[in-house]
């Protein structure tokens, strides 16, 4: 990763950089990307100025470490729910997943990809470009589930996975955007509903 040492690490040097790490992908995730400081990564992971200029030199490398955590946190996620959907109701099942994960926070904070993307991808090029990959990671997740549906006779020939994920994904993004402003997971579920409607409404009879 651009910005950051690329000398040997201990093990010791490898647990504090995890550290700092995991402390700000929280703190980012709670408080923002632009509301927390470098003071208040280093309080919150228990270590000095130096040890945390030691493995970053500034805040924008360690946003970019986070993005590369975050990014491989919900992309395995995400991969370990979808592999296995082969029905319909396998499809309500990852829906009723996301929403109850939101529901326990009361909508509260959004996505921890989609977040960053809102206050980092217009001002920040290296970010953008990598959480860019990251949802189109997670679309080609949904759209090989809708074609590997549609290959075993649930949805109809004419149904189109690229343009049923593209609308999934953009009602799960959309959904955790409202559900924040509401506090309610509930805008989150009918979003949902809608797109998995539309896509039902291609099952074979």
């Amino acid at each position: 990763m651009p910005g950051t040492s690329v000398t040997r690490r201990t093990p010791r040097g490898l647990e504090t950089r995890s550290r700092i790490v995991d402390s700000a992908a929280k703190l980012f995730y709670v408080k923002g990307v632009n509301a927390t400081t470098l003071d208040d990564v280093r309080l919150a992971s228990g270590t000095s100025k130096s040890q945390l200029y030691n493995h970053f030199e500034d805040k924008r490398a360690l946003i970019h470490a986070v993005i590369d955590v975050r990014s491989k946190f919900v992309l395995a996620r995400e991969e370990q729910r979808l592999r296995g959907v082969k029905t319909l109701t396998g499809l309500r099942r990852w829906r009723d997943a996301l929403v109850q994960a939101n529901s326990l926070q009361d909508g509260s904070y959004g996505c921890a990809l989609g977040a960053m993307s809102i206050e980092l991808s217009d001002n920040d090029e290296q970010s953008r470009q990598a959480l860019n990959a990251s949802f189109d990671a997670w679309l080609r997740m949904l759209i090989e589930t809708l074609t590997r549906l549609r290959v075993l006779g649930v949805l109809a020939e004419d149904a189109d996975p690229q343009r049923l994920g593209t609308g999934l994904l953009a009602a799960l993004q959309g959904g955790y955007v409202l559900a924040q402003n509401a506090h309610s997971s509930e805008p989150m579920a009918v979003a949902l509903d809608m797109a998995l409607d539309h896509i039902e409404s291609f099952a074979r009879s």
